[in-house]
């Protein structure tokens, strides 16, 4: 089974970029459930429920981008 996956992987390869792409596009469709769908919006449904919950109480302090920004500057050591 591997040797026809390594196979098929070299084949795919050796496509044109625009090609590789297509069956890229195609591959990853395949993995993707209806289920899987729900499941990640209700994981990111919950997170963001929680997240408002935190700021509202008073639980998390918002920072504005500008201060966020300016942290981010002094931390980078381009």
């Amino acid at each position: 089974m591997i040797a026809a996956t390594d196979k098929i992987l070299e084949f795919a390869l050796k496509k044109p970029q625009k090609e590789r792409a297509r069956i890229a596009k195609a591959l990853i469709a395949s993995l993707e459930s209806p289920e899987a769908d729900k499941n990640i919006e209700l994981a990111w449904k919950t997170e963001i429920d929680k997240r408002v919950h935190e700021v509202e109480s008073g639980a998390v302090k918002c920072i504005p981008w500008e201060e966020v920004r300016d942290r981010l500057k002094q931390n980078t050591h381009v």
